[in-house]
């Protein structure tokens, strides 16, 4: 790690430019987070260059940095081609018009929810949950009137409540082995403030969808006939989801179980469409499903995925782990964290130090895996030398960090969410209540140690 010597005051500073260069950028001018987050590495560089930095060292800080998320860039290029491939499968048309069948308007939204989750922990992934299931509820949600951004917050919701409830989730893992604690005890650790989350969002959404009985039968009738006569809609195209949860069982890894679903799909795809030639199928996996009905907004709805829509998260991921791994590496946000470490002295503050640095990391670096990791890495020492279980310091982490990404307008699941369903990340945050409630329920545990697990590690006598 090559830090440059500098003081607290010079690092706020640098700071404070990078966040206000992302900020006036995506949420001012409305840009894409990409050309803001690279102006910030580029002011980042040329500030540790005038430091003294050599461009090796800076070459390394990037590496470092990219290094962190090879496999979630291999996820999120597989999501596109599950997302295509579903499509021309059949799989998510089925399930729109299942869900037209068998939803009721009043209770739509808890149903999303509900659905959601339970995929969500089946699969351990939030990202997987709103590309497949939460097109279709999207879908079903736009056509019965409701208000999009209620309907994506609705999916984002359930997806990352099943994420939480999920052994398979690499948050969960990540956190865990962060804070050198059994997954297991982590995860029943994160229930004292995900669970009251859940059920206030819940109530939230219930009322929410109350007296909403107004939806247009014959729009949803027309989209019903037009998914009826472009796709094959049947229990056979179900196939795919089928296989995720049996994949979950056997507690396969996310990326064999994601090619084995784009191979299964693939093959299904040949079955509904004989006429289907390999370089046919191989566009739609690269290039996405284009869909062609005469229903302009099924058109709009189901014409996406491909490799190629991923990739401008992929290069929002590449370039926030890269700024991460800079400003690690030059040692900016050690600066900030280790005065401030010093200096708390309950539980209260220790618990509302690390979460402040969580919601830092997800506003200045946009990284899912670096708001755990550099707050973990940061206060682990000091939970312990404050009578806190490590235990306490994963739900922290989480509660900070990996539940308000999907927020940040110019974070990784933040931008996902917006290009996947098409909708701001600043009009359905408001509707995501978990992700808000989380860490008001964790700064509760630390103010009345409810829920708060202890040790026998304090060597300062910290007070309640």
């Amino acid at each position: 790690m090559m830090k440059i010597k500098l003081s607290l005051r010079e690092a706020i500073i640098v700071l404070i430019i990078i966040l206000a260069i992302m900020g006036y950028g995506v949420i001012g001018l409305g840009l894409s987070p990409q050309v803001p987050v690279l102006l910030a590495i580029t002011v980042t560089i040329f500030w540790a260059k005038f430091k003294g930095l050599s461009w090796d060292q800076i070459n390394a800080g990037i590496k470092d940095g990219i290094d962190k998320g090879i496999i979630p860039i291999v996820i999120f290029i597989l999501i596109g081609a599950m997302i295509s491939t579903w499509i021309a499968a059949g799989t998510i048309p089925t399930m729109m018009v299942i869900g037209f069948k068998a939803l009721n308007a009043q209770w739509f939204l808890p149903t999303v929810f509900l659905v959601c989750s339970l995929v969500g922990a089946a699969v351990g992934s939030c990202f997987t949950v709103v590309s497949t299931v939460g097109i279709a509820f999207f879908g079903i949600g736009v056509t019965m009137n409701f208000n999009p951004a209620l309907v994506a917050g609705a999916i984002v919701f359930g997806g990352v409540f099943g994420d939480k409830l999920s052994p398979l989730s690499e948050t969960n893992n990540l956190a865990a082995a962060v804070v050198d604690t059994d997954l297991f005890d982590h995860m029943k650790t994160i229930l004292w403030s995900t669970i009251p989350a859940a059920v206030i969002s819940t109530i939230a959404f219930a009322i929410l969808s109350l007296g909403h009985n107004h939806a247009n039968m014959t729009k949803i009738h027309t989209t019903v006939t037009a998914l009826n006569s472009d796709f094959s809609i049947s229990i056979i195209a179900l196939i795919p989801i089928v296989l995720v949860f049996v994949c979950a069982g056997f507690k396969m890894a996310a990326i064999p179980t994601m090619l084995l679903n784009v191979f299964v799909s693939a093959i299904m795809m040949f079955f509904n469409n004989p006429g289907l030639t390999i370089a046919k199928m191989s566009d739609i996996i690269l290039n996405g499903y284009v869909t062609k009905t005469s229903n302009h907004e099924v058109n709009l709805l189901l014409s996406r995925g491909g490799i190629v829509s991923m990739m401008p998260t992929v290069a929002l991921i590449v370039l926030t782990l890269s700024l991460g791994g800079l400003l690690v590496n030059f040692g900016l946000i050690s600066a900030v964290m280790a005065p401030l470490a010093h200096h708390l002295n309950s539980h209260a503050k220790l618990v509302t130090a690390a979460i402040a640095s969580c919601i830092g990391v997800n506003i200045f670096v946009g990284e899912q895996f670096l708001s755990i990791i550099l707050p973990g890495r940061s206060f682990k020492k000091t939970f312990n030398d404050g009578g806190l279980d490590n235990s306490a310091l994963g739900r922290v982490l989480e509660d900070g960090g990996t539940v308000l990404n999907y927020l940040v307008p110019w974070g990784v699941g933040g931008v996902f969410i917006a290009n996947t369903l098409g909708v701001p990340t600043i009009q359905y945050l408001p509707f995501v209540f978990l992700s808000l409630l989380c860490p008001v329920f964790s700064l509760i545990s630390g103010f009345t140690g409810i829920g708060l697990h202890t040790s026998d590690y304090s060597k300062t006598g910290v007070e309640e």
